[in-house]
């Protein structure tokens, strides 16, 4: 993401920023998680690419193997595997998903999923690798979101490439 909050800009390209630090950053994110959560078009982007490389590449092995959950309605097959689909009443959905058992779900991307799951509170954590370019136009991660959301902080690094890497947890009122 550049500074100015775009996420879809070629002055962010992954491939730019990438380096050792990120790269371990990366690794132990995926260490962690045994699912990914995509939109439809993330699902498609991801798929051109992934499933077509050697299990040898960590991500590859993880995204390859992992289930991965497609939010979508105008979606009705899947080609990518293991795979499922998410319609309907996605906020619901989710919520059920979250409470069975096992590692944390991934969000590769998919700014539209992020922005609805941190205004229907079932974003657990946001982690972000801000890149020092400043895009000036783009599709931007916060773009309709109306109601202020609170975040705290759980972690940061300024890696070496200048990239800042930030983990939030929203912030969850408590009503009286």
């Amino acid at each position: 993401m550049s500074l100015d909050g775009v996420v879809d800009s070629p002055a962010n390209s992954p491939h730019k920023w990438i380096n050792e630090q990120l790269m371990t950053q990366i690794a132990a994110g995926i260490a962690q998680a045994d699912a990914v959560l995509l939109g439809p078009g993330t699902y498609r982007l991801l798929a051109q690419f992934w499933q077509h490389q050697s299990n040898d590449v960590p991500m590859a092995n993880f995204l390859n193997n992992s289930t991965k959950y497609v939010v979508s309605n105008t979606v009705d097959t899947l080609e990518w595997q293991p795979a499922a689909l998410i319609k309907g009443n996605v906020a619901e959905e989710i919520a059920k998903l979250k409470l069975q058992p096992g590692k944390n779900i991934q969000i590769p991307g998919s700014p539209s999923l992020v922005r609805s799951l941190l205004r229907d509170g079932l974003l657990d954590e946001l982690s972000l690798n801000i890149c020092p370019v400043v895009a000036g136009s783009g599709m931007r991660l916060f773009d309709n979101i109306n109601d202020q959301v609170n975040l705290e902080l759980a972690d940061s690094k300024i890696y070496s490439n200048g990239v800042l890497g930030v983990t939030y947890r929203p912030v969850r009122s408590v009503d009286k």
